[in-house]
């Protein structure tokens, strides 16, 4: 195969690295304490608009919900913005409106957040925080939005599972994670099992001061981002920290075919990961960047798209949990060419695992991952959520500042090692989904 890049742009993009390489790279300050009532508190100070972005995270995504009761967390949160402390869902939507503030909010595996935008004039900002503080303490869970969103939720899932695409992620996800949290998928049953008592029960049990973190960005002085993290949590019931998640299990290498009509086949590839705090975080970072990462240029593109045509596009990433989430490598061709795209699949993973990346592969990931770091703080909404995520993970409160550091630092050596000990063959679990119709259509 053939691996090289054209030796002008490998000379543009070495050059980059040297200049990049001399420029000292400088975050945000970031300061951090414990607020009275138990939460952790993060802090940016900003001035640049007379804005203010707030956030608070709590340890209450899907994988701590109860087995059976998957859903729960997201239905949780999705029913806090609609009735609380005796305001109904119309009124919350006025009092937003009111303070012109945008209240958001959402949940992954780990993780549940109420995000609060608003403007940082004391009579904005406190009506806005006070409105949070309510919804977050005294949710009502009214019995009539839950049946709505309930029925929404059931009605969206039946349909997207007449979907290749869902078959293919709910299905990866159970092979990648077994019995894991992470492997669990939300079914029409255990959406009709999640009661008012369930919602009360998590929200009790999650929500709490001690499993929160605050995290502050924007026009504010510290003691203005101590009054706003007191205020969001004053009111929540202290609670415990969690206990810690797991470590899944990796796989035995499979693969697992899913009938469907459509022409197209959906392939998913992969196993279990990365950690957040893995200390192979950036060396795998930046191998996968040149393996799937990348876009058009990338390994896995230039022999799957450019080189065979069998898919417009294929990827791969890391997705770094509070334990080992997903490495995963996905694309879509055409069922009659599906077995042939996933043997070009493996055998580019096995090479790279093999070999690791050429020099002009490194020199080239590394620039593109550093010049474009900066891009990624240039406003206070993308500064707090990397500032959340330090925060809820307990990252280091350098970890900005060091970030293209420890991007320099990876060589080689050090990727070929990772990958060839991280990502293993017999640890490979494959899903084709669909792609019948095509097959079907072949002479």
């Amino acid at each position: 195969m053939t691996h090289r890049i054209t030796n002008f742009v490998a000379r543009t993009l070495l050059v980059a690295t040297a200049v990049f390489a001399h420029t000292a790279w400088a975050g945000p300050t970031i300061q951090h304490w414990i607020a009275d009532t138990g939460a952790r508190v993060y802090f940016v100070a900003s001035d640049a608009l007379p804005m203010l972005d707030v956030r608070v995270d709590f340890a209450a995504g899907s994988a701590r919900e109860p087995a059976g009761l998957t859903g729960l967390a997201s239905m949780t949160r999705a029913l806090i913005d609609t009735g609380a402390d005796g305001m109904d869902e119309q009124a919350i939507a006025e009092a937003i409106a009111d303070t012109g503030a945008q209240v958001g909010g959402g949940t992954d595996n780990d993780r549940a957040w109420m995000s609060v935008r608003t403007l940082s004039s004391e009579r904005e900002r406190e009506a806005a925080i006070t409105l949070a503080a309510r919804m977050l303490a005294r949710p009502d869970f009214p019995e009539a939005a839950l049946q709505r969103d309930r029925a929404r939720a059931i009605a969206g899932l039946r349909e997207s599972l007449t979907r290749p695409a869902t078959l293919a992620e709910r299905r990866f996800a159970e092979l990648v994670f077994g019995d894991h949290p992470y492997g669990r998928n939300a079914s029409v049953e255990s959406l009709e099992l999640i009661t008012r008592d369930a919602l009360v029960s998590f929200h009790r049990e999650h929500y709490t001061a001690r499993n929160a973190t605050v995290t502050v960005v924007g026009d504010a002085d510290r003691a203005t981002a101590e009054r706003i993290a007191e205020a969001l949590t004053r009111a929540l019931p202290a609670g415990e920290p969690l206990p810690p998640l797991p470590a899944p299990e990796m796989p035995a290498a499979q693969v697992d075919r899913i009938p469907h009509p459509s022409a197209q086949a959906h392939i998913l590839a992969g196993m279990p990961g990365i950690a957040r705090e893995d200390p192979d975080y950036y060396t795998l970072l930046v191998g996968n960047h040149i393996l799937g990462g990348s876009g058009l240029i990338s390994r896995l593109s230039r022999e799957v798209r450019d080189e065979r045509g069998f898919a417009y596009s294929v990827y791969s990433y890391f997705a770094p949990n509070a334990v080992a989430g997903p490495f995963q490598i996905g694309l879509q061709t055409r069922g009659g060419q599906a077995e042939d795209a996933l043997a070009v699949v493996r055998e580019v993973l096995a090479e790279f695992t093999a070999e690791g990346p050429t020099d002009e592969e490194l020199a080239a990931a590394k620039a593109n991952i550093v010049n474009g770091f900066g891009l990624r703080l240039d406003s206070n909404a993308k500064i707090l959520g990397y500032v959340a995520m330090i925060a809820f993970y307990g990252l280091p409160l350098d970890w900005l500042d060091t970030y293209t550091a420890h991007i320099e630092a990876v060589d080689a050596a050090a990727i070929r090692e990772a990958f060839a000990r991280r990502i293993r063959a017999e640890h490979l679990a494959v899903v084709i989904a669909g792609g019948d119709g095509d097959r079907a259509a072949q002479p």
